[in-house]
């Protein structure tokens, strides 16, 4: 496996982002070691707040919900995936499949990290992980939320606005992430913040897990990853710990991802489940303290 690793200095100087790196090897099965990053805020005694970013984007998400989160008291866990941010990046697309990707995380965040009663909070690809590793050890959560992410199977319908996402990633000849990233935002990104976002992509080399996670998303029954997706939704189907939906008012992906929760997820009865007004696909960009704030209030509801 080649496995490239985006220099240091690419991240000096981030704007908004006065947190310290952290790594540990990561394995997946038996092949070679990875290293991945993960910051660290907060009270190390605390119970851990996990945020988990999704597809371009990486742990720089969410610089504004940090401060938020750790000024309540609570310890806040974001790792980059593997392919993201500060974490090594494969640099073949066959190196990238959606078992690989729950397997690294599993190990930063239950082999290396230990963590217990979470409170966990994914977006996009960030839900997709997350999902299947609340699946594989429900005990270590105490709470869940989810933000214009969910699981598919491959069984229903994708929207025509990720089918499009999905060809565009694979054939486009240019794949400027931060650019991209500000197209799934309501309020357009600053030259500083796409330049954060491009940071960890230096040349198209770095791009590999960028350009294939879109087509590992299940759009069909025989789809790779049906069978463990399906067997982590009957592990959903009985998750009676509290579940929140905070979707976005203007995300045409993931637009109505909140029902087959609120159909499915026992935890989800009784909760405060809302809309994020003025939100795009990113709505940690465009609505990350309001986000933060909502977290904190699920945490602190009886």
């Amino acid at each position: 496996m080649k496995v490239l690793r985006t220099p240091d200095d690419r991240f000096a100087n981030l704007v908004d982002h006065p947190f310290d790196p952290h790594y540990a090897e990561v394995t997946a099965g038996d092949h070679e070691p990875l290293r991945m990053h993960y910051l660290d805020e907060g009270p190390a005694d605390a119970a851990p707040v996990l945020l988990l970013h999704g597809e371009p984007t990486w742990s720089y998400l969410y610089r504004h919900m940090i401060p938020v989160l750790t000024a309540a008291g609570h310890r806040v866990v974001a790792p980059d995936l593997v392919g993201f941010g500060r974490s090594d990046k494969p640099a073949d697309p066959a190196d990238y499949s959606f078992a690989r990707l729950v397997a690294w995380t599993s190990a930063l965040l239950f082999d290396h990290l230990d963590l217990r009663d979470i409170t966990y909070f994914g977006q996009d690809w960030g839900a997709l992980v997350g999902l299947r590793l609340v699946a594989a050890d429900p005990d270590r959560y105490a709470r869940v939320a989810i933000g214009n992410g969910g699981l598919p199977t491959g069984e229903g319908t994708p929207t025509e606005a990720f089918l499009n996402w999905q060809r565009f990633a694979q054939t486009s000849p240019s794949f400027k992430v931060g650019r991209i990233i500000s197209g799934g935002t309501v309020t357009p990104l600053d030259d500083i913040t796409i330049a954060a976002y491009d940071a960890p992509f230096p040349d198209k080399t770095y791009m590999a897990g960028a350009r294939t996670l879109p087509s590992l998303v299940p759009t069909s029954a025989d789809d790779p990853a049906h069978d463990d997706n399906v067997a982590a939704w009957e592990v959903l189907g009985r998750f009676d710990k509290p579940f929140l939906c905070t979707f976005s008012d203007s995300d045409a992906i993931t637009k109505g991802g909140d029902a087959v929760f609120l159909r499915k997820v026992p935890g989800t009865k009784g909760q405060a489940h809302t809309t994020i007004e003025g939100g795009g696909h990113f709505l940690q960009e465009d609505r990350g303290p309001e986000l933060a704030r909502i977290l904190n209030e699920f945490i602190a509801a009886p």
